[in-house]
């Protein structure tokens, strides 16, 4: 959600001719995130968020744009997206891909209380049953070969104790076989900076845009390692225990998601390591950036490593 690519309320102004929103008031970049550009718009007819997409190319997007339509005509409470004049989600804004999409109510937690991991849990679950009906697929992009060469490239760059640490867990993960688990459309990024509350209430889910197929319980796992992790890389158990309890009473996990748990949070809190130490190596010039620290999911890896959590 960083800034990369400026734009001005000059060509914003004009490609908003193409939408009926009425008249351009304000807007202004979000700094937090790091992975596409975005925007908060104002028109004389509401509020939205406008995103510029940084990585993906434009044959990804449908897969991400439709899937919010159509978990939003299920009630999910997630960003919708705007059609323009011909009717297409999806137009080019300063050479980049971009969509606009409503603006939802709320803000994200720092400190989120068992109570809001719980409503969390509860949605997740009804985003993955809502999505068992959409159509389309897209492998995970950031998924096994992605890590294999993603590491290929930072190893020369990492201290010794973090190449062994790193080149002996994707060795580890490349054995594991989690298409056997339940699958279907996952988040894939449901960090608590992506969840809004209004008085105290779950208001809406955003940033789908690594959103792919894979299995629930890794997204679940995903969830976790940032809900639910405290300062000293340990789960806390009352807020782990409440975000799998909303989670588990719309949709009970099988026997085999059980028995692979401590697996899928390692994996999920390698993905996270790895992006980071990415970014934080070879880092991308942007207006406003905002780049988080890899060390605080090495320091988790480490811990699900040294001390596996069962799934009880």
């Amino acid at each position: 959600m960083s800034v990369f690519t400026t734009v001005s309320r000059e060509q914003l102004g004009a490609w908003l001719k193409h939408y009926s929103l009425g008249a351009l008031e304000d807007f202004q970049g979000i700094a937090s995130g790091i992975e596409n550009t975005n925007y908060f718009v104002t028109t004389s007819h509401g509020r939205y968020v406008l995103t510029l997409f940084e990585k993906l190319q434009r044959e990804q997007l449908p897969f991400l744009i439709d899937l919010l339509a159509h978990l939003a005509a299920h009630g999910i409470p997630c960003p919708r997206p705007v059609a323009n004049l011909d009717n297409q989600f999806i137009g080019i804004l300063n050479g980049k891909p971009a969509c606009l999409a409503s603006r939802l109510e709320g803000a994200s937690l720092d400190e989120p209380q068992a109570e809001h991991c719980f409503q969390l849990g509860e949605l997740l679950a009804d985003m993955h049953l809502a999505a068992r009906s959409y159509p389309a697929r897209m492998s995970n992009p950031r998924g096994l070969a992605w890590w294999q060469a993603t590491a290929s490239e930072l190893l020369p760059r990492l201290p010794a104790e973090d190449r062994a640490m790193l080149d002996a867990e994707i060795r580890y993960q490349s054995l594991q076989d989690y298409d056997r688990l339940p699958q279907g459309v996952i988040h894939a990024d449901l960090f608590r900076d992506n969840a809004l509350f209004q008085d105290g209430r779950l208001s809406g889910v955003v940033d789908f845009y690594s959103a792919c197929n894979g299995a629930w319980a890794y997204d679940l796992a995903i969830a976790v390692n940032d809900w639910c992790v405290q300062p000293d890389a340990t789960l806390d158990s009352v807020r782990l225990s409440a975000l799998l309890q909303g989670y588990r009473q719309t949709r009970p996990l099988s026997t085999e998601e059980s028995a692979a748990w401590p697996l899928l949070l390692r994996a999920a809190a390698l993905r996270f390591w790895l992006s980071r130490l990415y970014d934080a190596h070879f880092p991308r010039v942007g207006e406003l950036t905002y780049a988080k620290d890899p060390e605080h999911f090495r320091r988790i890896l480490r811990q699900h490593i040294a001390h596996p959590a069962q799934l009880v």
